[in-house]
């Protein structure tokens, strides 16, 4: 059985969606500052047992229209593994609209341009990939597996399959001295790469994770606004819908790219010179986290 051990994470926007879980775990597990499956072996359990799930969910809510797979990045899965579950999807649910599934850039790389494609053939609709800085020297010191620029060619190659690219991006992984390197390379490469969702986050170090260990120091409370407020100032999006309203966000923000690129950019301004940001500590922090 899938999920009996530990949490289940899925994205913000498949909070209606019909979640499956087929692997446990995530196969790369080494960035320092993630602690979402540490101490969670990552396991794919075959096809078999991935059948069984979905037929069990199928049994219990068949007209779903969207479905999360998950765990970590199911799209490290080989494709003809990939193939035979969406296929058992389509055939199941009749009102199947779109599949989501997170994917490193690692594994959207391993996939032919035809295999990207037949994949959206079968309703794999969203990618959600965490970029979380497009900083080289930042994605090293964290342990992130891909660099800035496979990151790039896993997304333009991702949508130019027809695939929605979703992307995370952490204000504060840099930490305050790499704070303006980070913000400048990280619109930079999101420019380049043009997702069609993008969501930033503000670091919240855990006690399980390396980073938090190793005795990192978060930005403060305006370090970061200021620091997210540069992203969005270098940022060239022809039509992003841009988020930044999880629970670790100092201020919620949404709106689209372009046009409400001066909104957003006055709402940070405005935080910045209203003195209520913390100036010597992250502030308050997400109890959840």
């Amino acid at each position: 059985m899938f999920g009996k051990t530990h949490t289940l994470y899925r994205p913000p926007g498949e909070a209606d969606s019909l979640i499956i879980r087929v692997a446990d775990g995530c196969p790369w597990n080494g960035c320092t500052f993630c602690g979402m499956y540490k101490g969670v072996k990552y396991h794919f359990q075959g096809l078999e047992n991935a059948e069984r799930e979905i037929s069990k969910h199928w049994k219990m809510w068949p007209d779903a229209r969207r479905i999360f797979l998950a765990d970590g990045d199911v799209m490290h899965l080989d494709f003809q593994t990939l193939e035979t579950m969406l296929l058992s999807l389509n055939e199941k649910f009749s009102r199947l609209a779109r599949v989501g599934i997170y994917a490193n850039g690692t594994s959207i790389l391993a996939k032919t341009d035809d295999e990207l494609q037949r994949l959206k053939e079968l309703k794999l609709n969203t990618l959600y990939m965490g970029l979380e800085s497009g900083d080289n020297e930042t994605l090293k010191t964290v342990n992130k597996r891909e660099t800035a620029e496979q990151m790039i060619e896993a997304g333009q190659r991702a949508q130019a399959a027809g695939l929605r690219m979703s992307v995370m991006i952490l204000t504060g992984l840099a930490g305050e001295r790499r704070s303006t390197l980070h913000a400048h390379a990280t619109a930079d490469v999101l420019n380049k790469m043009q997702p069609r969702l993008l969501s930033a986050l503000r670091l919240v170090t855990t006690p399980n994770t390396p980073l938090y260990k190793s005795g990192f120091k978060m930005v403060t409370e305006f370090q970061a606004v200021k620091e997210l407020r540069e992203q969005i100032a270098n940022l060239e999006l022809d039509s992003t819908v841009f988020r930044s309203d999880h629970s670790s966000n100092i201020i919620p923000l949404e709106g689209r790219f372009p046009k409400d690129k001066p909104r957003l950019l006055a709402q940070l301004d405005d935080l910045l010179a209203s003195g209520q940001l913390d100036t010597n500590s992250p502030g308050r922090l997400p109890w959840s986290l």
